[in-house]
This record gives C-alpha cells, sequence and structure tokens, in this order.
C-alpha cells in the first residue's frame, strides 16, 4: 500500500496506513477495480455508499440522513458518542454554584475541581491515540463511555472538594473519546472528504457542551428541584429549599450516567471498526498487521510545528474548556441571574459548535487554494488574534446582553480557530498524522489547565485578560510555522525545481513464483 501527499483542499487529509492492512493479492493490483482478482468471499459489501477499493473500501460520499453500515453507522456514531461524552464531562458545570453551597467551598476550590476535571484527559489523548491504531476505534469509544458513566452516576456521594475533585478526574477521561471520533472517521472515508467528515463529527460532537448547560442547568435540574423534590418547600422554613436542591444536584447526574453506558453498549455491538469488519477479525485472518504507534509518536514528537499547533490549540480548545467550566457560574457571580437563565446563556458558547468549528476549516481550505500554505496560517493567525481581543472586550463587559453578545461572537473566533487548526495539521508530518493529531488534540485540555491557574489565584476580570493575552501572544507564534516542502508566512514555499517530491511508502508484497521456487529449493 501507498500513501501520498496532496495539496489540494481535502486531499490534504494523507492518511498513513503503511503496514497497517496487506490483504492477499490486492497490493500487486492498487490501481485497478479489482474485478475478477479476489475471490468473491474476500469482497467486503455491497456498501449503501460508492467505496474507492483502493483506499480499503472507504466511503467516497456523505449521506448525512443514511444510518447505513458501515460508513455512515460510524459517522453517527462517531458525533453522537463524542455528544455524550462531552455532555458527561460537564454535566456538573452550570450545577457548581449550588454544589459550592452544599459542600460549603469557596471560588477557588471550585476552580482546582474545574482544572482537575480536564487534567486526566491530557494523558488519555495521548494513550488512546496508540491503543485506537491497535484496537480500533469502536471497543474504546463503548468502553470509555461506559466507564466514565459510572463516576458520573456517583455525583449524589461526593461530600468533600477530594471526593469532588477524584469525581470529576475520572469523569474527565471522557475527553479522550476525541480522539476516537476522528480516528473512526477516518477509516470510514475516503482521503477527498475525511476532511469534512472529521470537522462535522467534531464540531457536532462538541455542541454536548452546550447542551449540558441548558438540560442540567435549565431542564432537568429544576424539574427535579422543583417537581420530584417539590414536596419539600416549605415556606416557613427557608432550609428546607436548601435541602431540595441539594438532594436535586445530587439525583439529577444519573440521567446522563443512564444514556452514555447504554450508548456504550449500542455502539460497540452494533458497528463496525472500519469497512472491512472488525481488527480483531481481520488480525485473525491475516488481513491486518499492527501499526508501530511508539515509532509514529516519536516522528510527530520531534516536529516543531507540532508543538506551535499544541500551543495554539491550547489557545482555542483549551478556551472552550474554560468557558464550559466557568461561563455559566460568570454570569451568576456578575449579573446575579438564577442557575436556570445563566446555564441558558451559557449554552449560546458551545452551540456556536453546529457551525463555527466547520466555517473555519472551511475558510482554511478557501484560503489555501488561493495562497497556499500561507493562506492557512494567515487565517489561523487572524482567527487567534481576533479571540484574544474578543476574550478581553467580554471581561470589560458590565452590560448582560453587551456580555451576550461578545460572548457570541468570541465562541464563533474560538471555535473557528479550532477548524483551522486541524487545516494545518494534516501537513506536519505525512507520515505520522495520527501521532501529530494526537499530541496537538492534547493541548486543548493543557491549555484548559493553564487557564484555570489563572481563575484559580487572580480575581475574574484579571483572569480573562489573561487568557486573551495568551491567546493574542500564541496568534503571533504563527509566524514560526514553516511546513517542510510548503513554507509559511515568513518562509517561501520552495520552488518547484527544488522541492523535494513527495514521499510514497510502499510495504513489500511477497511474490508467489519466488515463494514457489524456494520452497521446492528447500525440498531438494
Amino acid at each position: 500500500m501507498s500513501g501520498t501527499f496532496d495539496k489540494s483542499s481535502t486531499d490534504d487529509i494523507v492518511i498513513a496506513e503503511t503496514a497497517e492492512v496487506v490483504e492477499s493479492g490486492r497490493s500487486n493490483h492498487e490501481d485497478d477495480d479489482y474485478d475478477g482478482e479476489l475471490a468473491a468471499e474476500d469482497v467486503p459489501g455491497p456498501f449503501a455508499l460508492a467505496v474507492d477499493p483502493a483506499q480499503q473500501y472507504k466511503a467516497k460520499e456523505l449521506k448525512i440522513c443514511s444510518f447505513a453500515r458501515p460508513h455512515m453507522r460510524a459517522f453517527h456514531y462517531s458525533w453522537w458518542s463524542f455528544f455524550i461524552a462531552f455532555f458527561i464531562w460537564f454535566s456538573i458545570a452550570p450545577l457548581l454554584p449550588e454544589v459550592k453551597i452544599s459542600l460549603g467551598l469557596s471560588g477557588q476550590q471550585i476552580w482546582i475541581s474545574n482544572i482537575v476535571a480536564v487534567s486526566g484527559d491530557i494523558v488519555m489523548r495521548f494513550v488512546f491515540g496508540s491503543l485506537t491504531d491497535q484496537f480500533g476505534a469502536r471497543v474504546l469509544m463503548g468502553g470509555v463511555l461506559m466507564a466514565a458513566s459510572i463516576p458520573t452516576a456517583c455525583t449524589g456521594l461526593v461530600t468533600s472538594l477530594t471526593g469532588l475533585c477524584f469525581l470529576r478526574l475520572f469523569i474527565g477521561c471522557a475527553g479522550s473519546t476525541f480522539v476516537m471520533c476522528q480516528c473512526w472517521s477516518t477509516r470510514m472515508f475516503t482521503k477527498e472528504i475525511v476532511g469534512t467528515a472529521n470537522a462535522l463529527v467534531g464540531g457536532w460532537g462538541n455542541v454536548g457542551g452546550g447542551v449540558t448547560q441548558i438540560v442540567m442547568g435549565t431542564l432537568l435540574y429544576p424539574l427535579f428541584r422543583d417537581v420530584v423534590y417539590g414536596g419539600l418547600d416549605d415556606p416557613d422554613d427557608p432550609t428546607v429549599a436548601l435541602v431540595a436542591s441539594d438532594k436535586a444536584w445530587r439525583t439529577v447526574c444519573v440521567i446522563p450516567a443512564i444514556v452514555a453506558f447504554t450508548t456504550g453498549i449500542i455502539v460497540i455491538a452494533t458497528s463496525e471498526d472500519c469497512p472491512e469488519g472488525n481488527y480483531k477479525q481481520l488480525i485473525k485472518e491475516g488481513k491486518m498487521m499492527p501499526v508501530s504507534a511508539s515509532a509514529s509518536l516519536r516522528q510527530g514528537a520531534i516536529n516543531i510545528n507540532t508543538w506551535l499547533l499544541y500551543i495554539q490549540y491550547g489557545c482555542c480548545f483549551g478556551v472552550e474548556l474554560t468557558m464550559n467550566n466557568a461561563a455559566a457560574s460568570y454570569f451568576v457571580d456578575k449579573f446575579d441571574l438564577n442557575i436556570a437563565s445563566a446555564s441558558a446563556i451559557a449554552s449560546i458558547f458551545g452551540f456556536m459548535n453546529i457551525f463555527a468549528r466547520g466555517l473555519g476549516g472551511w475558510s482554511s481550505d478557501k484560503m489555501n487554494d488561493r495562497m497556499g500554505m500561507r493562506g492557512r496560517i494567515w487565517t489561523q493567525l487572524i482567527l487567534l488574534l481576533l479571540e484574544g481581543i474578543c476574550i478581553i472586550i467580554f471581561a470589560l463587559m458590565n452590560s448582560l446582553w453587551a456580555a451576550i453578545l461578545l460572548l457570541t461572537i468570541f465562541s464563533i473566533f474560538v471555535q473557528g480557530a479550532e477548524g483551522s487548526t486541524y487545516g494545518i495539521v494534516p501537513y506536519v508530518n505525512t507520515q505520522a498524522p495520527g501521532a501529530v493529531s494526537g499530541i496537538v488534540g492534547a493541548g486543548g485540555p493543557s491549555g484548559a489547565v493553564a487557564f484555570g491557574m489563572g481563575f484559580l489565584f487572580l480575581k475574574r476580570e484579571h483572569a480573562y485578560f489573561l487568557m486573551g493575552g495568551l491567546v493574542i501572544l500564541s496568534s503571533l507564534s504563527c509566524l514560526l510555522i514553516n511546513i517542510k516542502n510548503h513554507g509559511g508566512i515568513l518562509v517561501p514555499p520552495p520552488d518547484s525545481s527544488t522541492a523535494q517530491p513527495a514521499i510514497t511508502l510502499e510495504v513489500p508484497v511477497a511474490d508467489v513464483d519466488d515463494a514457489k521456487r524456494l520452497n521446492e529449493d528447500e525440498e531438494l
């Protein structure tokens, strides 16, 4: 098999699959349509979508309204699973003002729990990148959802800051499903459309951060407090109302936990790892060989562009994670809103993912058509710069409606920068795109931890100023990006006469005639 690096917008997505799938007879006819070359039982399908046999029967089209196996089933399971993971990850975030009262915690202690909630995800994104290569995304996706649903259901057992931190640490592992989400869609769609597929599943999954604000804070929590435990209300005893509120936040998280666990079971039982089946069976049949995850990780890690993008992704997705934790509390504290109203406003940030992340990727593609790599990097720089400026202005707003407007505007720039980041990632190392993607993805929770430290030790407004300033500095780091064979803003791309050719990796294929001769020699 061979993997090549193409400069067109969606062809930029290069999937390094060398030594990953070696099928008897197929590698000798890589450019054929395989008719008559393989036994009928060796050809998978039929498929509901048009596929490319030369790319392991990946789909060449997206049919959003289809749920057909294996391609569109995996597509919808990818975004829905990541959506549910995001939902349980931040299910407690809109309830933190009540948690703070019930447990007698300070604002700083709440921020400690926010930092812990995203810190575990940093390590897990590195780990699951290599595990996905070995076991496939399906089993890991379902397994993580089921595992994370258990501490989510145990939210009501928390009685101290230590318990809250451990609880959120284990729930935070659900954020690593981003890796499986991206890898699964990559295994199902050709390089011509995999960029669009990845943007959609990633963006729609991120919407879970906004939905959890409105569902948990505006719908379920008031329902449990006023209806389920409404009989506890006693106008002559104000402490009874506190009892109803306490019972409500302690039990409401059982609902998303049940949904997550059920989703995990369904994902594992009713989908496939790749178009040709499941990894375990393919390996057993000798049609697939393990990939060296450690070698791939080394190649991605030694490239300076990987770490520049790691920082930049921390300054966009890290900001989104921080706002998922902080937005509802911000509107409660600064504008004296109740949890239901504050959660509804905070959900705006997450809902922008429906289109904003895709818009950033689309803008990067368009600028690439006009200016090449410089266009992609300029898009990244501009979005990060505008994001940082909007964060600072947002912190200065004393009007509720002005704050809501700025929240909406800067969320578009935040998520647009996330999309433009992954418009550059596939170019960094064509032989280790998974490793680069995993490292850059880990930048998101890393940024959230860093910004959380600011909110822990500084006043709220100063923490926003710090976050905005760091985002502006990260935009300037775009000037340092220099992609091999494509250049950067300060470094022009090489002339076509001096540019190195794209590297094509080939997996050696055994020659049948040579094998027969060797066997005959051995018999003699």
